[in-house]
Formats: C-alpha cells, structure tokens, sequence
C-alpha cells in the first residue's frame, strides 16, 4: 500500500501517539496512523502476534513490545524514560481505541503526570460503531465489559437501568446467554442490539425487545457489542398501579410501615414513590 505523500517526508513531534486500529476490517486504519507508525521508535501492542500481520500488511518496520493488562504497569517506568528522551511511542490494541476498555489508561495517566506530549488519533471504535447504527438515542453510557460478579451484576445493572439514555456494553459470546436472564429484569420494555463481528465478512446486526430476547441454541463467537435503547416515556395510563401491586400493599399494610412498603414496591416498579405512598395512605384510612 502507497501512503499517501504529503504524510511521508514531514516530521511529527515527540511524545506518545494514541492509535486506534481497525475492528475486523483492515482498510479501516487511516493512512496517517501508518505513517506515525513507520516513524515510531517503539510500538507498544497488547499481542505482537496480532499486531505484526497488521505490520507487515502495511510495511511498518518499528519495533513491537508486549504492553498488555498483565505487564503494563511493569512497563510504565521504562515507557516513561524513553519519552523522556524524546522518543515517538505509539500505543495500539488489539482492535479499536486503545484506553477504552483496552490497556493504555495507566500510561496516559502517567504522561499526564509527567508533563509528556499525548497525540490521539481518531479512528475505529467498536463503541461508537455500534450507536451510529443502533436507532436509539445518541446520548450513551459506555460501561465497558459486562460485569461477571453477582455483586456488581445486581447494582451497576439496577444503577444503568435508572440512566436516561441507551447503555452500551462489550461481552463475550460464550457469556452473553448468562446474561440475559439479568438483561430481561432490568432492562424490560427497552430495545436491543446485539453487533458481532463488525465490518468483518460475517458480521451480523441482531434486533430485538428485550422482553422477547431468548438464549442463543447457536455458538456464537467473538466478542459481542451490546446497545440497550434508552428508558422508554412512560404513559400517563401506565402510572396506576397494577391489581398485583396493591393486593401486595393490602396485605403488608398492617405488618410494615408506608415508609417501607413503598421502598419494596419500587424496587421491581418504575411507579413513582409518591403514587404508591398515596394509595398506602388511601388504604390506611380505610383499615
């Protein structure tokens, strides 16, 4: 490939250079990160193996270190000394912008620290890739991969469902039937989009209402980018409470105090407390 000429003969400055790098497609890096690339002293990656075929597709020459979540705080110091000295660094992942879910946030952080020019380039992202297609707000949460602790299941879900906007999650292919279950109680009434392989051959855009979403018989595979839709407007209709919830609040209204019935029917109810605290009174006077 013939970078354009206009990138080839100009200097660039010293310092540390944020690049992202294609998702699935290889044409998607921009001739500019190839050109920072060749000129690069170092070129710090998460797999030398996945990042060398990058390499060698578009002729860059530098030289590849291991810089992944289990060494890249080891790393630091010795990362830090050659910007010191005036070296070019570029940062890459495996796929996408690194720092975001990648290794990187450690080293910028530390440059930041230290007073070091950081350069970001734009570029592929997974994440925004996922919400131009999706059909929902374009107001977002990013969280990240979905959390695999029980603990952080129960709040951060509960926490992401209260946002008013969509949320986007990154989960592998072999845990999402897990996570349904917990997607369906919390995000009930929303739209989803399932991404997998993105800007690959067989990539494929999945659509569904959570409430109707079923475990997968087939074996997916990858990584897959999940978009939740924002919380939906809730009608003026919706807001009586169902016969289920005021039976409940019939019988727990000579054992518990308002105070606490309310806080128990809101747990599984978008009601606001305030129409469930009224009919608590309604049903006090009458007992």
């Amino acid at each position: 490939m013939t970078v354009n000429p206009k990138f080839e003969n100009k200097e660039i400055k010293k310092g540390l250079y944020i690049i992202p790098t294609p998702i699935g497609n290889l044409g998607d890096i921009t001739y500019r990160a190839i050109d920072i690339l060749r000129k690069s002293d170092f070129i710090l990656c998460e797999d030398t193996r996945i990042s060398r075929k990058l390499m060698e597709k578009f002729d860059v020459k530098s030289k590849l270190l291991s810089n992944h979540k289990f060494n890249e705080k080891k790393n630091l110091l010795k990362i830090i000394n050659h910007l010191k000295n005036n070296k070019i660094i570029s940062l890459i992942s495996d796929a996408g912008t690194p720092g975001i879910s990648d290794p990187g946030a450690i080293l910028v952080k530390e440059c930041v620290v230290e007073k070091i020019n950081i350069f970001p380039l734009p570029g592929p992202s997974a994440v925004s890739t996922a919400v131009s297609i999706s059909g929902f707000s374009e107001k977002y949460f990013f969280y990240g991969f979905f959390p695999s602790k029980l603990k952080d299941i129960k709040n951060d879900l509960k926490f992401l469902s209260q946002l008013n906007s969509c949320v986007v999650f990154f989960i592998s292919s072999k845990k999402i039937n897990k996570a349904i279950p917990f997607i369906k109680n919390n995000f009930s009434k929303r739209d989803i989009l399932i991404c997998r392989e993105m800007t690959k051959v067989y990539e494929e855009y999945l659509r569904y209402k959570v409430d109707d979403l079923k475990p997968f018989d087939e074996n997916l595979k990858g990584e897959l980018t999940i978009v939740l839709s924002e919380r939906k407007k809730v009608e003026k209709g919706s807001l009586l409470l169902s016969e289920s919830d005021k039976n409940n609040i019939r019988k727990m209204i000579k054992k518990l105090s308002i105070k606490e019935i309310v806080n128990l029917i809101s747990q599984n109810n978008s009601m606001p407390k305030k129409e469930i605290y009224n009919f608590c009174l309604k049903i006090k006077d009458e007992v």
